[in-house]
């Protein structure tokens, strides 16, 4: 009997101490493991811009470049080149020179985005790499993760300019808080086949 009451005994002090929380420095994780900062999201899209992309996409996603570039010319102050070029005929260039602007356009809208102040303006930029200073994009400077999709975006010449403190060359689109297409732009030399 004093057998059975001693090994009841035990088993009760066994389901205490397994009822007890681990310590502390069992549950917090090594000290040696590093975290990355989390990128902030940015807020919830405004419905004018929502509205916009998926016009934007549409058109793009159908093969639609006149629609696109007719869309374009409906926007106050919108650019898609540096020369001046009619958006219509920038963009047929681009494809001669075997860049398909409407593809660009499709795979930016899938990136993630950043909200810029531009005067009293938000704009919504994508990619939103292309929202961040040179210095800021120097690869020393950026995740792993970031460091990659930014090579993947503009490539090894375009990482280059980057580093001789020249801004984002890849392609890139911003839209405003009001639903206002700014621009759909890049930089030449950073274009498809020297990426």
């Amino acid at each position: 009997m004093r057998v059975g009451v001693f090994a009841a005994a035990l088993v009760a002090a066994g389901c205490q101490e397994a009822a007890e929380p681990a310590s502390p420095e069992r549950a917090l994780p090594s000290e040696t493991l590093v975290e990355l900062p989390a990128t902030p999201e940015p807020a919830a899209l405004p419905v004018a811009v929502v509205a916009k992309l998926e016009e934007i996409r549409d058109l793009a996603e159908r093969g639609q470049l006149r629609r696109l570039s007719r869309l374009a010319e409906r926007e106050p102050g919108f650019k898609s080149n540096f020369g001046g070029e009619r958006h219509y005929d920038h963009w047929i260039l681009l494809r001669r020179t075997g860049v398909d602007p409407l593809a660009k356009l499709t795979a930016l809208l899938d990136e993630p985005h950043a909200d810029i102040l531009v005067g009293d303006e938000t704009w919504h930029v994508w990619p939103d790499l292309a929202a961040r200073d040179p210095e800021d994009l120097l690869p020393e400077r950026l995740s792993f993760r970031d460091r990659a999709r930014l090579l993947d975006l503009i490539g090894e010449t375009g990482l280059d300019r980057i580093r001789a403190g020249e801004p984002y060359p890849g392609f890139r689109l911003a839209v405003t808080d009001t639903g206002r297409w700014v621009y759909f732009l890049h930089e030449s030399g950073a274009e498809e086949g020297e990426e």
